[in-house]
């Protein structure tokens, strides 16, 4: 569980630096997405993956789900 929580901290920054949002504005998008539940769900594989494929894949979950 820790490890997961480590993961979701590291995607919500990068994230967060790619898009120039607060944190705050960040969390509220995973929140408001399914981003931390999709993150967790996923993570055996995901978490294998570099920070650009894993902000793609963040950016075209929140498309989907928009």
């Amino acid at each position: 569980m820790r490890h997961t929580a480590h993961f979701k901290v590291f995607c919500l920054e990068c994230y967060k630096n790619k898009h120039q949002l607060k944190g705050i504005e960040a969390f509220k998008l995973f929140k408001e997405y399914g981003v931390l539940d999709y993150l967790s769900t996923h993570y055996d594989v995901l978490h294998t993956l570099g920070a650009s494929y894993l902000v793609e894949d963040i950016e075209e979950l929140i498309a989907a789900r928009r």
